[in-house]
């Protein structure tokens, strides 16, 4: 059997909209202002892989003019119910075609990467998000990290899925998602950092920086892992300039 996209299901798009920054979640986000604010001009942003609106929402709080765009008709269909001032949009095969040529001043991935199937259409949407950015914008594009998969954590469990330590990039992995309900398994895609790395340059991308956030000790949480071991890689890309 084929990958599927688990949050195409309708049970799980709607225990997915009620997830909030906390655990392991919460380092995902926690940096994403500062690096914002350090890297981006303009207000004009592109959350791509939106979901159920929280990363666009997360966006529009940040006082971005933000355009949620998702392959999933039930994942908009969760946002626009969340969120019905929002503007939240569907695309298809791996194109933008309702967007002009450089709009854009961020575009954001937050998890969307970890759910593209095959390296052709990693590269394909990775081409698309260079046509819509702007020549001096930025994509910031956060993925798990390869551990995730591998280890325990607040929010996530791995353990009942050992075949995870083998994978190679393009493996489907699995992880329960703790903080919700449907604690049905979610099927990944694992990616190598050295094979992001390659599929960046390969499509004009250039890579400014790399954050891997940890949780601090003193926070309130009772992390697992999440002092020691970066849950998420969080890629900072700009377009190679002739």
């Amino acid at each position: 059997m084929g990958f599927l996209n688990s949050y195409e299901d309708a049970h799980r798009a709607n225990a997915y909209a009620q997830l909030k920054f906390s655990g392991t979640y919460y380092l995902a986000y926690r940096d994403l202002p500062d690096i914002i604010s350090k890297y981006v001009n303009g207000r004009k942003s592109l959350d791509f892989g939106c979901g159920t609106g929280r990363s666009t929402r997360f966006l529009k709080k940040l006082g971005f003019n933000a355009t949620g765009v998702d392959i999933s008709k039930t994942m908009i269909h969760q946002a626009k119910k969340i969120d019905p001032a929002g503007d939240y949009q569907i695309i298809k095969d791996e194109k933008f075609d309702q967007f002009s040529d450089e709009t854009f001043d961020l575009v954001f991935s937050i998890f969307t990467f970890d759910n593209i199937p095959t390296n052709i259409e990693k590269e394909r949407n990775l081409q698309e998000i260079f046509r819509v950015l702007r020549d001096e914008g930025v994509f910031i594009n956060l993925v798990s990290s390869p551990e995730i998969y591998v280890n325990e954590w607040i929010s996530f469990s791995t353990k009942d899925f050992p075949e995870n330590k083998q994978a190679n990039s393009g493996d489907i992995v699995k992880i329960i998602i703790t903080d919700i309900g449907d604690k049905r398994p979610v099927e990944d895609i694992f990616f190598s950092p050295e094979d992001y790395r390659k599929l960046f340059i390969n499509t004009g991308f250039k890579i400014e920086n790399i954050y891997k956030p940890l949780a601090e000790e003193s926070n309130q949480n009772k992390w697992i892992n999440e002092t020691k071991i970066p849950p998420w890689n969080i890629y900072i890309l700009k377009k190679f300039q002739n």
